[in-house]
């Protein structure tokens, strides 16, 4: 019975540690996403031809940032741009962005 609750409990507290992520502060990321405004928008609406970032998911923006920062996904400006940020200030960007409307 013990064996078996404790099973029980170990694979419960593994399935709640797999999908927590750590969130990103949204009013940081406002500070950094000063470097975006120029072709995203003030507030993420986008500024053709570049998409807008308000209200994608934050894991969504996470993962692309940084796949432009790794190099594995290609476009000059991103991959520039990714490269200044570290990887709180990713969480922080995405975290601002996905809050917008």
């Amino acid at each position: 019975m013990i064996r078996g609750l404790t099973s029980i409990i170990i694979a419960t507290s593994f399935g709640i540690a797999g999908t927590a992520q750590a969130a990103g502060d949204a009013a940081a990321g406002k500070a950094k996403a000063a470097l975006c405004i120029g072709c995203h928008g003030e507030k993420g609406q986008g500024i053709p031809p570049n998409p807008a970032l308000a209200g994608k998911p934050e894991a969504e923006q996470i993962k692309a940032l940084k796949d432009y920062k790794s190099g594995s996904r290609a476009n000059p400006v991103m991959n520039g741009m990714a490269a200044t940020l570290s990887d709180q200030d990713i969480e922080n960007v995405s975290a601002y962005f996905s809050s917008q409307k």
